[in-house]
């Protein structure tokens, strides 16, 4: 409890504070993971399909998993965690969210001003790049009325609008990351931020002066190196927290 009173009385001094969210946010939702627990998909790692060269031989097989993804995340709710930060965001428009998920949960939570990394499993774009479609588009139709679905505009292959191994973040999204890191405080929610650029957001807002936070379900290779570190499940700490402000 005395970890829960030092983050809510240092939010309550913030005047800017900026979450990062991973897995662990969207846990609760029931959100599934990379591999499904039954079909196809114990025969396949993320790393099988989630990448340009398996698309580009055989785009079937990566729309259906998908496609299975899009309808386990479409079958799911926000949870507390997303509510909550939903709720920091339309109170204060210097307090920013930041994620590494693709399930929109903290969008139809009403989150405003998103930064997600990695994109949206329900946005798509041209596989062809043709110039007549935009970078990408939602779609948020479920299941598809054609697989795999295809670019309005050219007629060619759409794939799903989020970052595949392999591929670089956009640069946009990161620098508007990178920027949220000169806060008063930067929570960790849900991810050991140990891969970057993520890592490296972490890093920098402790060298900005931030007081750094992690909200996990367990220690990770970053505990060590934030200032407060509060085990659980990352929902009730921060409704309890919420709960305190």
């Amino acid at each position: 409890m005395a970890h829960l009173d030092q983050l809510a009385e240092r939010l309550r001094n913030a005047t800017s504070v900026t979450v990062l969210t991973g897995a662990g946010v969207s846990a609760a939702s029931g959100i599934p993971t990379f591999r499904g627990s039954g079909g196809l998909w114990r025969n396949f790692s993320a790393t099988d399909l989630a990448t340009p060269r398996a698309f580009a031989r055989d785009p079937v097989t990566v729309w259906e998993w998908y496609a299975w993804r899009r309808e386990q995340v479409a079958s799911c709710s926000p949870n507390a965690a997303h509510e909550v930060l939903a709720r920091w965001t339309q109170r204060r428009n210097s307090w920013r969210v930041v994620t590494q998920n693709v399930d929109d949960l903290h969008i139809r939570a009403g989150t405003l001003d998103l930064v997600r990394l990695h994109g949206s499993i329900f946005d798509l774009r041209c596989w062809n790049h043709c110039d007549a479609s935009p970078r990408s588009w939602r779609d948020d139709r479920v299941p598809f009325p054609e697989m795999p679905p295809r670019c309005s505009q050219c007629g060619g292959l759409a794939r799903p609008g989020v970052v595949w191994f392999g591929e670089s973040l956009d640069p946009a999204d990161v620098k508007a990351a990178d920027a949220l890191t000169a806060c008063d405080v930067f929570i960790a929610a849900g991810t050991s931020a140990l891969v970057y650029p993520a890592a490296g957001f972490l890093l920098e807002a402790s060298a900005h002066g931030a007081f750094t936070v992690e909200l996990n379900t367990e220690t990770t290779d970053a505990t060590g190196s934030v200032d407060l570190a509060i085990r659980g499940p990352v929902e009730h700490t921060l409704a309890e927290v919420d709960a305190l402000l």
